[in-house]
């Protein structure tokens, strides 16, 4: 399909030239009456450059008061390395064109709200639960598994409103770390532009942290049991991981003995793409980098971009800048998302319909999934476009308890995850994959789960500097629930 902002029916003008008087004689008076019929052409879309968003409406910006420093940093910032490499961001986009087919599954999983001052030890927990999840898709899935963390760029955070209130003062909302602090005093609150610079500096340790672990051993299959030995025998989850990691252990002992060495490349490291929403424009803008060899642009502050749910808007800056970066992208589809918007959508962000290029991540809520996402779904299908379709569980399911806690309740995460995949089986599509905000710790920020825990709970371990994350106990136990699922389909008598 086109859509209209890109074909508008044209009526050639009929000529004015008078034919010659034998020309009048061979051709048929009623053809020479009869108006040209009218011609589609397509109208080239808008020239785009980096900073082409900036004559859009940028929804969700801060306001900087000074704007000499703003400048002053995006230059600063136009002259740093990249982040990421455009081979890494086609290397991605092949492995989410195998999850738009089904031959393989994504795992996105990370922070809601990263912190500057997370430790090497924190980062470590979290790509360790990260890799457990995906073993146990993988065992249980039997496919590629696609890590994607959020890591290493994410900074920045809608929010709902633009001032927050306690005791009667109103300061500007905490917008994430590149943009002002969480501390609820007016010095911490004023945007400063300087913490883009700090935001770049983090996000470049923080990806040669996660390159080191991923490629330099820790993410060897062959210490699957290992990424275990600290939590396994507390938990029924844990004993469950544990049983599996002795199977694959199993296995990969079976592969040493037929003589093919269970050491190889393939075996002993992994690939952990990072990924953030691309909120903060300037940011996004000044780290754009031109391909020499393709001529393609790619946002080289993260391998992978989604615009969210509130600025999603079709004519608006978020959607202008992914539209011409060549990084592959996602987009947030909450329940208000209609199948003419989406498939919009797909013409701006995708209209070359590449497979990998545009994940769909979809968060609806629990009660909201079954009866929103099929025309979605059917919308797709019936124009033929290749999406991957992902599922965030987490943001549609959040409410604030009695005593003010913000928290999310796993049997809610999960009922919504179980209808992602009905609905899919339903319509006959391929569910690409899982999103999430998670932790490595054993935070106390969402109720239920193994470890069960309530809203009494919360106040022990709430770290969070935004939303509530699942701790790695409840991760682990979503992974095993889609696991089964996974198998099921397999084995073609999926039911939820």
């Amino acid at each position: 399909m086109i859509s209209p902002a890109f074909s508008t029916p044209v009526a050639l003008p009929s000529s004015t030239r008078k034919l010659p008087s034998s020309a009048c004689r061979r051709v048929p008076s009623a053809v020479l009456q009869e108006p040209a019929p009218p011609v589609a052409v397509p109208i080239t879309p808008p020239l785009w450059t980096p900073s082409s968003w900036r004559t859009k409406r940028a929804l969700q910006q801060p306001v900087y008061p000074d704007l000499e420093a703003l400048q002053r940093v995006e230059r600063q910032l136009h002259n740093q390395p990249s982040l990421v490499a455009s081979g890494e961001m086609q290397a991605l986009e092949q492995q989410l064109a195998a999850a738009c087919t089904g031959d393989a599954f994504v795992l996105q999983g990370g922070d809601c709200a990263e912190s500057f001052d997370e430790s090497a030890h924190g980062l470590k927990s979290t790509l360790a639960a990260l890799f457990k999840m995906a073993v146990v898709l993988m065992w249980g899935g039997k496919k590629h598994v696609v890590k994607i963390g959020r890591l290493a760029g994410q900074y920045g955070k809608p929010r709902s409103n633009d001032f927050e209130t306690r005791d009667g003062v109103s300061l500007p909302s905490y917008r994430g770390e590149n943009i002002n602090a969480a501390a609820f005093t007016e010095e911490a609150r004023i945007p400063d532009p300087n913490r883009m610079m700090r935001a770049y500096h983090t996000s470049a340790a923080t990806s040669n942290l996660v390159r080191a672990f991923a490629g330099g051993g820790y993410g060897d299959l062959t210490r699957v049991k290992e990424w275990g030995m600290d939590w396994s025998l507390t938990t029924s989850r844990g004993r469950q991981y544990m049983a599996t990691a002795e199977r694959i252990s199993e296995a990969l002992s079976f592969i040493d003995t037929c003589g093919l060495s269970s050491k190889q490349p393939i075996m002993t490291s992994t690939e952990v793409y990072t990924s953030h929403e691309a909120i903060l424009l300037p940011y996004e803008q000044a780290l754009v980098r031109q391909d020499p060899f393709t001529d393609n642009f790619y946002a080289c502050s993260g391998h992978f971009l989604w615009i969210g749910e509130r600025t999603r808007g079709i004519d608006d800056a978020h959607v202008e800048f992914a539209r011409g970066i060549s990084n592959p992208i996602g987009v947030k589809a909450g329940p208000t998302m209609k199948p003419e918007e989406l498939l919009r959508l797909c013409d701006v962000l995708n209209p070359n319909n590449t497979p990998g290029r545009l994940t769909v991540i979809i968060r609806m809520g629990a009660d909201n999934i079954l009866q929103n996402l099929p025309p979605l779904i059917r919308a797709v299908q019936r124009e033929g476009r290749n999406v991957v379709w992902v599922t965030d569980s987490m943001h549609g399911n959040t409410f604030k308890t009695e005593s003010g806690y913000k928290t999310r309740s796993w049997n809610r995460i999960m009922a919504e995850v179980k209808g992602f995949f009905t609905v899919h089986a339903a319509e006959g599509s391929i569910p690409g994959g899982l999103h999430f905000e998670m932790t490595g710790k054993e935070v106390t920020e969402c109720v239920g789960g193994t470890l069960q825990v309530k809203s009494e709970h919360l106040p022990q371990r709430y770290e969070s500097l935004c939303d509530p994350r699942l701790n790695q106990s409840q991760s682990l136990e979503m992974a095993f629930e889609v696991a089964e699922i996974l198998r099921s389909m397999r084995d073609a008598d999926y039911n939820v």
